[in-house]
């Protein structure tokens, strides 16, 4: 089997050292990246004789088109603009096709590829890392596991082991998508109606009794859901997604974006940069860098089974990893955006073809047994009755 990974920053070296790390389907790995240095570290780091790398920029579909060609699937881990034209020249290529999406203008774009993708046989997948992607995935499971839903709730976010104040908070990723999701509004549903909210809005209070957390925040943020509110429209009452941070952050970022600091209007007419652009830049400054982090997540939805009333909760506490200096929020990501990709690459996991999310495509219980066996420990409960989605996690526990 040959996967190939456009994009060897953070998230795509994660996603290449995984698919290194267990070598008994995959024997080629290929990395696209236009920095010959990040290319290089991922040699000294991996080590692996499948492993082959190319510099190429994103944007060179004419070579691209000739490194694909081949490959049973093509990982995206560059910029969500990319991504429509990069599964176009997949499909073009016959090569299946996932990335790690949540811009929704971006996803839909590729949602369009559905009736071409179908009639050659080729899956192009967006939204496949950790919100969206897995998170979408354990709700729609627990979904299955009742007769009737009435409530969906999902929660996760990376934070700081060590939080510094005033912000609690560090960059693992994007500093520009973190402000996506901070500046645009949130679809959520409630009353069965899909309707938009403020980011940054609606904060709660959620405990994870694991330390050093305790009681943290969570508020709504754009990124997350993405299809899944126009998925669940008519079948759930309630639907919404916070994202989780250290206390008092939230109100740190809405100082901040109240005084337009995450604008995109220029500071003046005798310069290119915007306010937004001068946010991002103190923000990598201040808030970037190497740092050991935490990805909490909760999910939990309300219904009936058997007609009684039912919770079922998924929950996941990751830490950074000491021995190999992976942040966590690398590892979940990477780890399921992995297993979509064998599933779609490995012949007869999933059959015909389209343009779809992975909560629609991938076989659910399948994927889930496959990200626990790659490390993910995902606790799984049901309770009689309703539980909220700040409640403390009792001791009852079984393993996805």
């Amino acid at each position: 089997m040959r996967i190939t990974v456009i994009g060897a920053g953070s998230i795509g070296g994660a996603v290449v050292r995984e698919l290194c790390r267990r070598t008994d389907e995959v024997d080629q790995v290929q990395v696209c990246d236009t920095r010959s240095r990040a290319l290089q570290q991922l040699h000294e780091e991996v080590d692996s004789q499948f492993l082959r790398s190319f510099q190429v920029d994103a944007r060179d579909m004419t070579v691209l088109s000739q490194i694909v060609k081949g490959s049973d699937c093509v990982i995206s881990c560059v910029p969500a603009e990319l991504n429509p034209d990069l599964a176009k020249l997949c499909l073009d290529a016959g090569v299946h096709f996932c990335d790690l999406g949540g811009i929704d203008e971006h996803v839909q774009r590729q949602l369009q590829l559905a009736d071409e993708a179908r009639e050659k046989s080729v899956w192009i997948v967006p939204n496949c890392g950790l919100a969206p992607g897995l998170i979408n995935i354990l709700c729609l499971r627990a979904l299955d596991q009742l007769d009737r839903a009435e409530a969906a709730h999902l929660r996760v976010g990376d934070v700081p082991l060590d939080p510094e104040p005033p912000f609690n908070f560090r960059i693992s990723w994007s500093a520009e998508r973190i402000l996506d999701d901070y500046t645009n509004p949130a679809k959520l549903i409630e009353n069965g109606t899909v309707v938009e909210v403020d980011s940054l809005s609606r904060d709660e209070e959620i405990h994870f009794e694991e330390a050093p957390f305790g009681t943290m925040e969570a508020f709504c943020t754009q990124g997350g859901l993405s299809t899944l509110t126009d998925t669940l429209a008519g079948r759930v009452n309630e639907l919404d997604h916070k994202t989780i941070r250290w206390p008092g952050h939230a109100h740190q970022m809405r100082f901040l974006m109240g005084l337009g600091l995450g604008e995109d209007r220029k500071i003046g007419v005798r310069t290119h940069l915007t306010y937004r652009d001068i946010l991002v830049r103190r923000m990598r400054e201040r808030l970037g860098g190497n740092h050991e982090d935490a990805v909490l997540l909760r999910v939990l939805v309300r219904g009936e089974r058997e007609g009684a009333p039912t919770t079922i909760v998924y929950e996941m506490v990751e830490r950074y990893n000491e021995e190999s200096h992976q942040s966590a929020v690398m590892r979940c990501t990477a780890i399921p955006t992995v297993v979509s990709a064998l599933l779609l690459a490995r012949e007869g996991a999933v059959t015909g073809g389209g343009a779809d999310v992975p909560e629609n495509v991938l076989p659910r219980e399948r994927f889930l047994d496959e990200v626990a066996q790659r490390g993910l420990n995902i606790r799984h409960e049901r309770h009689d009755g309703f539980r909220e989605i700040t409640a403390k996690r009792s001791l009852e526990e079984e393993h996805v």
